[in-house]
């Protein structure tokens, strides 16, 4: 079985109580115009608690809730979500006490999830612009350096720190490699971040299977310091890197990091050890975003795995629905960010933009409950792409990656790229 490294989507711990909440429909999805029953109790050791307090939010996701109450229940309950008139997601969150903490649960009901389509703008100039960007991005010299990490090299693969210029001169990006020793050519697999400032560890086990991987950082520092480096990156000099620059669409921070992961792929495709034909693109939420752009922009790309992609129909929330991650325009960041040379920013960086220019076979994965990348974002992403796709829903999902995901999605990869099983 091949292995993907999926850093920061692992899934969530149990919690010591539980508030469940479920759609009365079995796969939670709705017509436009028919009312949905949410239906919910809080159990303690798989028992339901007694005459227990509760409050009830129900409302469009990641919007103000048009309906609060409180209840008391003894085990379960339902409440009369209402509807929808257009297609959407409609959320009942619960909540209750127990002994001085906070405990939450929701479910997310779907309504013609497949007619969602973005509020984003595509630029006329949209093509014209990476285009440029992509041909004053190759004039850079790549100066690749390896460093070879020792410690983390094993009996059938090599382990290196790679750094490459991308972008502009002197501008640095750097991924962990992971190359199979034995002589031979392999397909190679580019693994796209989450958001944040980390290292990272590579992806050894699917080398081992077979496979050139390469773990890409995008903040242009090394991946291999201390952690109480990036935890001061984080809150220093990368704190809100993702707002960063949003007034100019030549400047903003996306677009050294979209250079870069051509820059990555460039790097991969000249190496001895690849095959010269299956090159993929994987990643979660910033990681799932950059996938998808990276494959739009980047013919060499065969196929993708996008996990709830980030950065997607950001301008949601300037229409009464749910945005994507960051939610620059949400009702806490609008009264700074919600200004026309952001939101023109936006439109070039939006990855339901970059969707409409997929050509290669995808996989996709989330759930409706995903509060930090919200599925509205997602099927408003996924609804633009016109080339093979494989959608993978688990409902009661949120922002993390369950091992049902996992095994779907390494099946579809190995298949794609050609890897025999052991």
């Amino acid at each position: 079985m091949l292995i993907f490294s999926a850093s920061g989507i692992a899934q969530p711990s149990r919690t010591f109580l539980t508030v469940n909440v479920w759609a009365d429909h079995t796969d939670w999805t709705y017509k436009t115009g028919e009312k949905v029953v949410f239906h919910y109790n809080v159990t303690l050791n798989n028992n339901e608690v007694p005459n227990c307090k509760v409050s009830i939010q129900l409302g469009p996701e990641q919007m103000q809730p048009s309906r609060v109450m409180n209840k008391i229940i003894n085990g379960h309950s339902s409440i009369e979500g209402g509807t929808m008139t257009k297609p959407g997601f409609l959320r009942c969150v619960v909540t209750t006490e127990y002994e001085g903490k906070i405990y939450r649960g929701l479910a997310t009901a779907a309504f013609e999830p497949l007619k969602i389509q973005p509020t984003t703008q595509l630029p006329a100039d949209f093509e014209k612009f990476w285009s440029e960007a992509k041909r004053q991005a190759a004039g850079i010299p790549a100066d690749a350096k390896l460093t070879l990490l020792p410690d983390r090299c094993t009996e059938k693969v090599n382990v290196y720190q790679l750094n490459v210029q991308a972008y502009r001169s002197g501008s640095r990006v750097y991924g962990i490699l992971s190359v199979p020793k034995k002589p031979g050519k392999y397909p190679a697999l580019l693994i796209l971040p989450g958001a944040g400032i980390r290292p990272y560890p590579g992806d050894v086990e699917t080398a081992e299977k077979g496979i050139i991987t390469l773990e890409l950082g995008i903040h242009g520092v090394p991946v291999t310091m201390e952690p109480l480096v990036y935890h001061n990156l984080a809150g220093g000099a990368l704190n809100a890197y993702p707002f960063m620059n949003l007034n100019n669409r030549d400047t903003y921070y996306y677009k050294r990091v979209y250079m870069a992961c051509l820059r990555a792929n460039d790097y991969l495709c000249s190496m001895p050890e690849y095959d010269g034909k299956q090159l993929a693109v994987y990643g979660g939420s910033q990681g799932g975003a950059l996938a998808i752009v990276t494959a739009a922009l980047d013919e060499r790309v065969k196929c993708l795995v996008a996990l709830y992609p980030a950065l997607s129909d950001m301008t949601g929330y300037l229409y009464g629905r749910a945005g994507g991650w960051p939610h620059m325009f949400n009702k806490a960041n609008a009264a700074i960010y919600a200004r026309p040379e952001n939101i023109l920013t936006s439109q070039y960086y939006d990855v339901a933009n970059f969707a409409r220019f997929i050509r290669v076979p995808g996989f996709y994965s989330w759930g409706f409950n995903d509060e930090t990348c919200p599925p509205t974002t997602a099927y408003a992403t996924y609804n633009q792409i016109a080339a093979p796709k494989s959608l993978f829903l688990i409902r009661d999902s949120g922002h993390h990656l369950y091992p049902e995901q996992k095994t779907k999605l390494y099946a579809w990869l190995a298949d794609k790229l050609l890897v025999k099983k052991e």
